[in-house]
This record gives C-alpha cells, structure tokens and sequence, in this order.
C-alpha cells in the first residue's frame, strides 16, 4: 500500500474569514445598551461548511487512530470504540452540570459507583477514587496521600526521599519533587530492578518506592514480592504507576503485588481518548493503610440512592473543583462492562502475544538489548545504524512514510538509541504483518533515504531544536515569521517570505 498524506495550502480561519458585518443585527440591536460588550470580540465569521471543510482538510494531513497504526511505546493509543464515544455524546451525560443537584445526577453517580467497583476489583484495592484528571495527577494526589500518611504517624520530617527506578516515567519525578520530597534513582539490572541497589538505597528517609510493573522496557518485575519486603521493611510504601495495567489486566493486580496505592490511566488500559490537552483520568486506587487519604468527594451509595461524600477526615480533599472527566469515566465503564471479566483478561493475552510477535519479527533487524520475553511492548537498539550514519530518529522518520505512526524513540534512556514498540490487543496479526513489513523496508533503505524522509507528509522534517525553543502557539506568530525548516534533501534552509496560514508550516 503506497502511502501519501493529504496536503493544502490550507489558509487560517482568520484568513478565511468575511469582513464582520457594519451594523449590529437585529437582535443585538434589541439589547439593551447596558448589557452589550464594550468591545467586539474577534472571531472568524464563517459558515459551517467552511469550518467543516477546514478542520476536516487539517485531520487528513495528519495521522489519526482510525486511518493509522500507533505502535507508541510507554503510552500507546489504542482504537477507541465508536459505541463509547456515542454514549459520552448523549444528553444525560454530556450535559450534566457539575452544580446540579444530586437527585438530578443519580445515573451518573451510580455509573461512577459501579466503575469504582469495576477497578477494586482489577486492582485488588477496596477504595477507588476517580478524581485526578490525569496520570500525573493521580501520581501527585497519590504522593500527597504518603506524605498525609507519614504527617499523622509523625514522621513526616524524616520522610523526606521517594526511590525511582531508571526505567521510571518522567513524570514519577517531577511528581515527586511537586509533593516535597527528594528523588534518588535506582538502577537496573538486565532491565528490571537491581535488588541489591535497592536493598542499599532504602532507609527510615524513604517515603515510598515509585515503580511500573510490567516496567518500562516491557519487562515484568519477577522480584516485585522481595522489592515490596525491601521497602516495607523500612516503613516505606510502594507505589503503583497503572501505565501498564493493560498486560496484567485480569490476570494478577497490584494488591497481590504488595503495592500500597496506585493511579490507573484509564487512556490506555480502558480505551478512553489520550492526550490533547483535555479532560484525562488518572484514577487512584488504595488498600487500607492510604484508603483513609483518597481525596474528596467519594461516591457512595446510601439505601437505593448516590451521593457525594466530603465527610473524610484524613482526606487530603479536593483535588480539582468537579468531575468534569465523567465522560471518560462513561467510555471506560461502557469498555469493560462490553468485555466482562473474562474478556478483560483476553485484553492483557491478545496485548502480550501480539507484543511477543511483532518484538520476534522486528528483533531480525535490530538487536533486543533485554530477555526476549516480553508483556506489553518491547525495546530494540538501533546503536547499529549509528555504522552507516543513521539514527534512530532517522528511522522513525522513514516509518512515517510509510504511513504508521513512528514508535517511541530514545526512551527508556538506559538504551542507546532506544525504539520502543507497542502493538495494543486492538491490533490485528494483518496489521502487525504490514508494520513488519514496513520497518523492513524502513531499516534496510539506504542512508540517504533515511536522512530524507519523509517525504510523503504534508510536512516534511522541521528544526526541532528551533520548534521547541521557540514554538508557534498563535495564528498571530505565523504571520510574516520566518521559520526553519529543513529540505526534503536534509539541507538545513531558511525560507524568509511569508508563511501561509494553516498547513505546511512547521509549529
């Protein structure tokens, strides 16, 4: 299949908006003059068919979850069923006001009761709170709960350190440091946690041990009961990042692991839409030692009915005004209540064999720096590119051309030139053969090909260095800027006219 995206000349909405009419309509003129704006807004005056057009043109010059194969390791996107998506749209969930009375809301309450109920029961933890609007912060309000836990047992001055291992998510980290405490990093060994590092590093300063099982590089933590002795020992408490929940979903859980708490990215595991700034969920769940400090309000079921309660005394509280993520909690609910309990388990088997398939079919090109066996997704070096002048970046490049989204490259960071994959169970085995196919034809192209790609983008390479350090957040900064880019022939480049609006313009 001979792949090539979409490109317009695509000019703004401000661009290709109509002069605003001179006076007023009708019914602004029968406003009376004391309620109207003093200024106008400015806004683009369209047609619908032009909006339509517009963003419709933009979504085919780029790569979407329904036309394209997102193999993104660490937090891949998955297809997201359609039929959730229609139920988040219905009135009786879309247009809940966060502010309406709990008579008004009882469907929604008993909806996010009987998910609680849903994810107790894949975590192993009798309390679940769906508050955090996000992974990272269901990471934060998770530390926030340690250091509640540790202020009430008095220790809280001494509890000052939160062990991280180098396979660890960059935002395990900044969480950390976010909640006060210091971070020391644990190394690893054949890609899970070296024991003996850890044994050394815990102490009565350790707070809690932030860990991924399976981990980063796709690897399960076959000591996790001796690491979870390690830290308990000490008076430590062990933390859950869910990133990965979706390999063991069904199949084993993070109580019986010997985890104290842990956040679920319902993104991944339950097929809610990831990223773009939105509404996330990043739910926590707790066994009995960190219940107590979920934040408010819980759900909770009185006779027949629902209701919120705040009457939590070791809550840490609020952390965010409402449950504006309820649409996520509704598409998460609608996945596995469609799958139930044994289709469930089938997610994590069809993620972990199709991850074993493709990790054999791709480590005849590239070489697998870890044991071959694998859960979720898997790691491959391409230090040997590094022989014909290539990097992994190169290669990633080339994949687009190919028409599938480029993996995750140079994470984890204790891989040279690491590419990290993850075919999701939503994958089929025709679909992984065409990937395979791709990455061979992307590997064994010549040097010159890789520096150049892609070619078939609507947007070919850009100076990353200069898009990041100096991104092009507004229409308004496009206009008569002169931006770097590169040449479809890799030769830096400096376009000094003026960029047109809209598609083609590297941000």
């Amino acid at each position: 299949m001979t792949f090539r995206q979409a490109r317009y000349d695509e000019p703004s909405l401000w661009d290709l908006t109509s002069p605003p009419p001179t006076a007023p309509p009708p019914a602004i003129a029968s406003v009376p003059e004391r309620f109207r704006r003093k200024q106008s807004v400015r806004w683009p005056e369209l047609a619908e068919p032009e909006v339509v057009r517009h963003y419709t043109r933009l979504s085919q010059m780029n790569f979407g979850i329904d036309t394209s194969f997102y193999p993104l390791g660490s937090c891949t996107m998955k297809y997201n069923p359609k039929v959730s998506e229609l139920l988040a749209r219905r009135p009786g969930g879309a247009q809940l006001h966060p502010y309406q009375p709990e008579a008004t809301a009882q469907g929604a309450l008993e909806l996010m009761y009987r998910l609680e109920k849903i994810l107790a029961k894949v975590t192993g933890f009798p309390d679940v709170s769906l508050q955090p609007a996000a992974g990272a912060h269901g990471e934060y309000s998770a530390l926030l709960m340690v250091r509640a836990y540790f202020r009430d047992r008095g220790e809280i001055e001494r509890r000052t350190e939160v062990l991280l291992p180098d396979t660890a998510h960059g935002t395990n980290p900044a969480s950390a440091n976010e909640a006060g405490f210091s971070t020391r990093e644990i190394p690893s060994k054949d890609g899970c946690v070296d024991l003996a590092a850890l044994r050394a590093a815990v102490s009565d300063r350790t707070a809690c041990f932030m860990l991924t099982n399976p981990n980063t590089a796709g690897l399960f933590e076959s000591e996790i009961l001796e690491i979870a002795e390690t830290v308990h020992s000490v008076g430590g408490l062990l933390y859950y990042d869910g990133a990965n929940l979706n390999a063991i979903l069904g199949v084993t859980n993070p109580a019986r692991m010997g985890f104290d708490v842990a956040h679920l990215n319902l993104h991944k595991t339950f097929a809610t839409p990831h990223g773009g700034g939105g509404p996330g969920a990043g739910v926590l769940a707790a066994g009995e030692t960190l219940g107590p400090y979920l934040p408010v309000p819980r759900v909770v079921k009185s006779g027949r009915r629902f209701r919120l309660d705040y009457d939590r005394p070791k809550s840490i509280g609020k952390i965010k005004t409402a449950y504006g993520n309820f649409g996520l909690d509704l598409r998460a609910y609608a996945f596995a209540i469609s799958h139930g309990e044994e289709g469930l388990k089938q997610v994590a088997r069809r993620a972990v064999l199709n991850s074993n398939y493709l990790g054999a079919r791709l480590g005849r090109f590239l070489p697998r720096p870890f044991r071959t066996l694998v859960k979720h997704e898997f790691v491959l070096s391409g230090a040997p590119l590094k022989e014909r002048g290539v990097r992994t970046l190169d290669l990633a490049k080339r994949l687009l051309d190919e028409g599938v989204h480029a993996p995750t490259v140079y994470f984890p960071t204790l891989v040279e030139e690491a590419l990290m994959v993850e075919p999701p169970e939503t994958e089929s085995k025709r679909e992984l053969d065409r990937f395979a196919e791709a990455f061979e034809r992307a590997v064994t192209d010549t040097a010159e090909n890789l520096h150049a790609a892609p070619r078939n983008l609507a947007v070919s390479r850009i100076d990353e260095v200069l898009a990041a350090r100096e991104p092009r957040l507004s229409w308004k900064d496009l206009r008569n800027a002169a931006v770097n880019v590169e040449t479809p022939t890799g030769l830096p480049s400096r376009d000094e006219s003026p960029r047109p609006q809209g598609a083609g313009v590297p941000r």
